[in-house]
């Protein structure tokens, strides 16, 4: 996150250029060297690591110009449907450089993706048949299968993907499956790769490294019984947690590695090329929302305050409060912080039901009219993916560079304009049903 007085002063340049206040009311911002600083430890962290290939996770930020600076700092890619495959390529990234995850690709899907030289994870055997057909003879694309090594979950059951009932991957632990998968690779040579994701926020690092430690034994266990190198490479997700309780970088990538080892010391060796597909955990601390408190009142007893941030940027904390909860800092109309004595408030949202709240009985200092919150750690997975309730526009989202004292803005995507909403509402279609 960054230092509160670069904060400060990136409220106010926003406001003095008018992308933050009355005419447009909330904002995302990104911090553009703390991105390079992220992607910088977790090559760091992986140094030792011969052969790694880091995908960023395009579901935590689609946002061009975003992915295009994370290819500028040596990132490739994991996409998940075709408009992230397309956002990917938008932002410059080679498609062997692109690996497309997903538990319900298309065969068109696959088909472009398998034509283009893209990476494909296939979820389940099922899918592999599917590639069966439509493989081009040819073809350079990555050929992975993921498999569910069902180790639990972690304190959010959504963010759990190792699970018993996990809807990912091919479960390896239910009867049968075992020979299954190694049936699967006996019949194609070309299936090269292994790929697991326990999970992300909520699960712990032993937790994350049991799973992975467990994909390493099946890599092994199907080279033994095709009596062949035939998996050379390891695709290990991402879901390195965030903490959101307070600046700290906790856990670390370091920290991951070292989790890994110490459950498996031969799975980083360089005997296997590494995928990894971190996202939140490069953003989520680079990054904040801001919006402006509309209206100010009391009820029951209690200050509520009316800001334009709601579910519309923070629909996990309004629909999860408890799994993610967020900082919030109050300031006032010029960006500077306020000092008042705190009272506890409601931090409510604009849209039109009455759950949309992002913090209950919060102590703050006394918000007021005009004012300014700012919603912390929201690089990934807020500001960049909103909700179109109550055809509410998409904010603003901002780039920023501090030197010397001195910051500049840039746009990275423009507020969603009436015209716009109006367009994604079928305005062009508006006498479709009188006829």
């Amino acid at each position: 996150m960054p230092h509160p007085d670069v904060l400060q002063a990136v409220l106010k340049q926003a406001v003095i250029e008018g992308i933050l206040g009355e005419r447009f009311p909330v904002a995302g911002f990104i911090d553009v060297q703390g991105v390079r600083e992220s992607v910088k430890a977790l090559h760091d962290a992986f140094v030792h690591v011969p052969d790694v290939l880091h995908a960023f996770a395009v579901k935590a930020c689609p946002l061009v110009p975003v992915l295009r600076l994370l290819a500028d700092t040596g990132m490739a890619c994991e996409v998940a449907s075709p408009g992230e495959t397309h956002l990917a390529l938008a932002a410059g990234f080679t498609p062997d450089r692109i690996v497309l995850d997903s538990p319900a690709k298309t065969r068109a899907e696959l088909h472009d993706a398998l034509t283009q030289g893209v990476a494909v994870n296939a979820d389940n055997l099922a899918e592999l048949r599917r590639i069966d057909v439509l493989r081009p003879r040819r073809s350079q694309s990555v050929v992975g299968l993921r498999v569910n090594p069902q180790v639990g979950a972690g304190t959010i059951d959504a963010m759990s993907t190792a699970t018993a009932h996990s809807k990912f991957g091919v479960a390896l632990g239910d009867p049968g499956v075992r020979d299954q998968i190694l049936e699967a690779f006996r019949h194609r040579p070309w299936l090269t790769r292994l790929h697991a994701h326990v999970g992300s926020q909520g699960c712990p690092l032993p937790l994350i490294a049991q799973g992975l430690a467990a994909l390493h034994r099946l890599a092994e266990e199907i080279n033994d019984d095709v009596g062949r190198r035939q998996v050379t490479s390891l695709d290990l997700g991402g879901g390195l947690p965030v903490n959101f309780t307070d600046d700290t970088t906790t856990p670390t990538y370091d920290e991951y590695v070292r989790a890994l080892t110490r459950a498996e010391p031969a799975l980083l060796d360089g005997r296997y090329q590494i995928v990894t597909e971190f996202g939140r955990s490069l953003l989520a601390k680079n990054g904040f929302t801001a919006a402006v408190v509309e209206y100010v009142k009391d009820a029951g007893g209690r200050r509520i305050a009316l800001t334009h941030a709601g579910a519309q940027v923070a629909v996990r904390t309004v629909f999860m409060p408890d799994s993610w909860p967020l900082r919030i800092t109050a300031h006032k109309p010029d960006g500077t912080p306020k000092l008042l004595q705190v009272i506890p408030q409601d931090v409510a949202g604009p849209l039109c039901f009455a759950g949309d709240v992002i913090a209950h009985e919060r102590h703050l200092p006394e918000l007021a009219e005009q004012d300014l919150i700012v919603l912390h750690d929201t690089g990934a997975y807020y500001f960049s993916s909103p909700w179109s309730y109550n055809s509410l526009p998409r904010p603003g989202a901002y780039g920023f560079l501090t030197e010397s004292g001195h910051v500049s803005l840039t746009t990275i995507r423009t507020p969603q304009s009436m015209s716009e909403i109006g367009e994604e509402g079928g305005v062009s279609h508006a006498d479709a049903l009188l006829t």
